[in-house]
């Protein structure tokens, strides 16, 4: 013990003095703790509070409101496997993670979850999308606005179909190609809505982009999901050149028609036209039923289980707008022959419009069917995208018909397509979109472009690796 200093010590229960005289060699090492002992406590309290903010602010959004339990946000084993074969796997759980349901399903039930948490999007997107249809826009933008809503109400519809092939014991929806062609189609909807507002500015574009925000990711990762999920049915690790094969019908008779078409309808194709039983007769004499297509599509019956054909006569038919709807299907079309029965007009870009709204003739009703007749615009080719034929309908057969134009003739744009002896004219990607389409002895005319133009006969717009589609 030193001299000078008394301390009190403590051994179990005794105690003595000891000298409590500062000592000069000391002071200054206790002085150095006990700062860092304040430093360290108001550490911890600053500590303490960020902590207590954090867990009460996580408390509050992580609370389901029914109970006072915490909440961790974190995906299910489950969860995290499936988002993991999507392209967009933030997004993917993001949106999964708090969906009912999402947390304790299976594999396979986050199949039937995702596809309903899309459709659920895209029904709010085409709903949102519709309250701006008041405002003012110039010609150009509407045209753009109104292909969005189109588009937007035909992927809602094919989403729905999605959704009811996938439920559970959902016996009446599509085989896993019919899900696989409507999904695609859905995202290629996405695409060519964005792409009308491509080289447009303003409100009208800032309040779409906004309002159908990852859109294009949902139906991705509905697309990655199901094809995991059924990589080994259809056309999955068939070699390209034989799903051609197995497209076609492996019988004798008109075996060179698809084998979704049909025994009445492969004979309708093959039949005389005067000698088809024609529901509705189209004469521009007034010999006929009406004088226009244009009415004959609006008496034509909506949602058709049966096949509704339509007789056109020959003669050149210009009018306004010529469109077979989502909900006009199994409609067949029948001209008196090429170059006959012609319908013709003349719409182009340079119209200020969407090259989508430029089609002389367009349909998106399933089981649509034309033949011996021509399609064609006329705009030129100085006038650039101008559409002769726009197809957008499932399982569409275009037969001996001539689609004439320039620079994009014929917009292949969605679903499953087959043609056949059909002639196609054309400039700059003359054949183009993104449909699964076939074509089988048909001829392709490449035309005089304009200077420096380079003739591309084809222009494939798959963006997606598990799309279905192609030439």
């Amino acid at each position: 013990m030193e001299y000078g200093r008394l301390e009190k010590t403590h051994s179990g229960g005794d105690s003595s003095t000891r000298s409590l005289t500062p000592d000069p060699e000391r002071a200054p090492k206790r002085s150095k703790i006990k700062l860092l002992l304040l430093i360290l406590a108001a550490t911890l309290v600053a500590a303490s509070a960020v902590s207590a903010a954090f867990v009460v602010v996580f408390w509050n959004n992580a609370s389901s409101g029914e109970g006072d339990e915490l909440r961790i946000r974190r995906p299910s084993v489950a969860l995290s496997r499936t988002c993991s074969l999507t392209r967009f796997q933030s997004l993917c759980v993001s949106s999964l993670i708090d969906f009912p349901g999402a947390a304790a399903a299976s594999d396979r039930d986050l199949v039937h979850i995702s596809f309903n948490m899309t459709l659920q999007k895209f029904g709010h997107a085409l709903y949102s999308a519709s309250d701006i249809s008041n405002i003012q826009m110039d010609a150009h933008v509407r045209s753009a606005y109104q292909d969005c809503l189109e588009l937007l109400d035909d992927s809602v519809y094919l989403l729905s179909r999605s959704l009811t092939s996938v439920a559970p014991g959902g016996g009446a929806g599509g085989s896993t190609q019919d899900v696989l062609t409507w999904l695609s189609a859905a995202l290629t909807n996405h695409d060519t809505c964005m792409e009308g507002f491509d080289e447009l500015k303003g409100y009208v574009k800032n309040q779409m982009l906004g309002r159908l925000k990852d859109l294009a990711g949902f139906v991705s990762n509905c697309l990655a999901i199901y094809s995991a999920a059924n990589r080994n049915d259809d056309f999955s690790g068939i070699p390209i050149q034989n799903r051609r094969r197995k497209l076609l019908s492996p019988g004798k008779k008109h075996e060179h028609f698809p084998n979704w078409l049909s025994r009445r309808d492969r004979m309708l194709l093959d039949f005389p036209a005067p000698a088809i039983k024609a529901d509705i007769i189209v004469s521009k004499d007034g010999n006929g039923t009406y004088k226009t297509i244009t009415e004959a599509i609006k008496k034509a019956p909506e949602n058709s289980t049966r096949r509704f054909i339509i007789y056109v006569r020959a003669g050149k038919y210009q009018e306004d707008i010529l469109k077979v709807g989502r909900r006009k299907m199994n409609l067949m079309f029948v001209g008196d022959g090429r170059g006959i029965t012609v319908i013709s007009g003349g719409k182009s870009v340079q119209l200020n419009m969407t090259t989508f709204h430029t089609a002389t003739f367009a349909a998106t009703g399933a089981g649509f069917i034309a033949r011996d007749m021509t399609f064609e615009n006329w705009a030129g080719p100085e006038k650039h995208q101008a559409v002769a034929l726009r197809i957008g309908a499932d399982h569409a057969v275009i037969y001996r018909c001539n689609i004439i134009g320039y620079q994009d003739t014929l917009y292949t744009h969605s679903q499953r397509q087959f043609y056949r002896e059909c002639a196609i004219y054309g400039t700059v990607d003359f054949i183009f979109g993104n449909a699964a389409v076939v074509f089988q002895n048909c001829t392709m005319h490449a035309r005089k472009p304009l200077p420096f133009q380079k003739i591309t006969i084809t222009a494939q717009n798959r963006k997606d690796p598990n799309q279905n589609t192609g030439i």
